[in-house]
């Protein structure tokens, strides 16, 4: 069957208009953004100049693509449709008259589609493994820096130990199917999944110790919204059925964070090792005050702007990392349309077709783009602070 084809011009216009509710979204919150600027804190401030203005715009961009993809998306990711197989970009699929905006890859599935629903997999894996990692990091990095002596010798030589392993070499290992088939990952996400859980507690235990009834409620929250998460992560028995995670995705998971809480760890000890020799932090040890509550509401809150700008470069290692992890098929599943696994997937006939590989590598680069954007942006405000 032959098929018919749109013209370059409308092939640009079919995008622009299928990401409309994303452009939507955009226009409102960056309406709001400049109108409420003054009492936005930092994020407000990143509208003074044009870096942080683009780092914001590219990564709201995708993240309301992440969340309008049934809308924007025109096909299903995995649907194969025999005679869009290698279809070149703006190919009409004669049953619907929808057109393949993108072409279509050597499975006959729509590009366009799959590029959309693999910013749902990157914006939720890469960003809330790194916060977790975030989470490991700075629980064992503030006693670290604070305390030294042994405490500091230890936690330091254990993530060191971490950090001098290759760190691909070191995926390889934690997402191969051999060990996802052993308890060692659900030990591992059972272990790093308790440590935002004990870092709330004990902020607000530091902070609300002598108001005992106001301690209840915020401890039992914590609990509660805690173990429902874990109980949803490491055992997939949510109650609600709202958090369900696969093991291969559990696995990446818990290998970006055992991977990524070293780097933490070791910033994080660096700037409680300076910032504890702060007046501040004197006058917080005159009047009696508890180290883990300087630690947590003295030290940490002053350490937060370089720790910002490290999450949103890490956010973006991580992104890449997602990235090279599908191209060598580690982890997710084949038919995943995350963009290092259609990365991987267009490569094999890249000579033949090269349409297919282009959409996931500009996603992806541009992702990571914003991201840096947004981290430079964030440093040269903090530096200003």
């Amino acid at each position: 069957m032959e098929l018919e084809y749109l013209g370059g011009f409308q092939i640009l216009f079919g995008v622009l208009w299928r990401f409309w509710p994303v452009w939507v979204a955009l226009a409102i919150v960056l309406a709001l953004s400049y109108a409420f600027k003054p009492r936005l804190g930092l994020y407000g401030q990143l509208f003074d100049t044009g870096v942080g203005v683009a780092g914001v715009v590219i990564c709201l961009f995708w993240a309301f693509t992440a969340i309008f993809a049934d809308i924007v998306s025109p096909f299903d990711p995995l649907a194969q449709i025999f005679v869009m197989k290698d279809a070149l970009p703006g190919a009409i699929e004669p049953e619907t008259g929808q057109a393949f905006l993108f072409g279509g890859d050597r499975l006959a599935r729509d590009i366009f589609s799959r590029m959309v629903y693999g910013s749902q997999i990157v914006l939720v894996i890469a960003p809330a493994a790194t916060l977790f990692a975030l989470m490991v990091g700075t629980t064992l990095g503030l006693p670290a820096g604070y305390y030294g002596g042994r405490v500091d010798s230890i936690l330091s030589f254990l993530a060191n130990l971490v950090l001098a392993f290759p760190v691909i070499l070191l995926f390889y290992l934690l997402v191969t199917p051999g060990i996802m088939d052993t308890p060692i990952p659900y030990a591992m996400a059972g272990l790093f999944f308790l440590f935002p859980i004990i870092f709330f507690c004990a902020l607000f235990y530091t902070r609300f110790s002598g108001r005992p009834r106001l301690l209840v409620v915020q401890i039992g929250l914590t609990v509660l919204i805690g173990g429902w998460v874990y109980v949803g992560l490491v055992f997939d028995a949510d109650p609600l059925g709202i958090i369900s995670i696969r093991p291969n995705e559990l696995n990446i998971f818990v290998a970006v964070v055992f991977a990524s809480s070293p780097g933490v760890f070791r910033i994080v000890r660096g700037l409680v090792m300076d910032i504890k020799t702060r007046d501040y932090v004197a006058a917080a040890q005159t009047r009696g005050e508890s180290p883990w509550y300087i630690m947590l509401w003295e030290v940490l809150p002053n350490a937060r702007g370089p720790l910002i700008v490290d999450v949103c470069l890490r956010i973006g290692y991580t992104t890449i990392l997602l990235g090279t992890l599908g191209y060598f098929g580690l982890g997710l599943a084949p038919e995943s349309p995350d963009w290092g696994t259609a990365i991987k997937e267009s490569s094999r006939l890249l000579r033949a077709y090269v349409h297919p590989a282009l959409p996931p590598v500009v996603a992806l680069m541009s992702f990571v783009l914003g991201l840096n954007l947004l981290a430079d942006a964030l440093r040269e405000q903090s530096l200003k602070d």
